[in-house]
């Protein structure tokens, strides 16, 4: 799986965790079609509200993780490896043309993109986290 795949489905992985089932209904087998039909529309209507995700995760992570702006403290908190190799094809697989040094300039880069990425994906993401 992709670098970025892992960052999607911890952050989009805990916003259908937190979503309610549904409740049972009188015919099992047209209920569960139903159910699941109703729970697919519900998840693509739906935006996930990232923001709200990551500074719940953050409030229960034990140490000051600065997600808004580091991509290293982004891929901590959801526990994703944030080595240089990892971020290296993080910026590979988002297109980055700079240097894979790990400067700042590389890392404020990857952040903005993952933002953008994760909006384009689904995900409400506050604007100036993509700007």
């Amino acid at each position: 799986m992709s670098i970025f795949g892992k960052i999607k489905d911890a952050i989009f992985g805990k916003a259908q965790a937190a979503e309610p089932a549904a409740p049972a209904a009188p015919n099992p087998v047209g209920a569960a079609l139903d159910a699941a039909t109703n729970a697919m529309a519900a998840a693509a209507a739906a935006p996930v509200d990232v923001d709200a995700i990551l500074t719940a995760e953050a409030a229960n992570a034990g140490q000051a993780l600065n997600w808004r702006t580091s991509i290293v403290d982004l891929m901590k908190l959801l526990g994703i490896d944030s080595s240089l190799d990892n971020r290296k094809s993080l910026a590979q697989e988002l297109g980055y043309t700079g240097a894979l040094d790990g400067s700042a300039e590389m890392n404020i880069w990857l952040h903005k993109a993952v933002m953008r990425e994760l909006a384009a994906n689904g995900g409400k993401v506050p604007a100036e986290l993509t700007d």
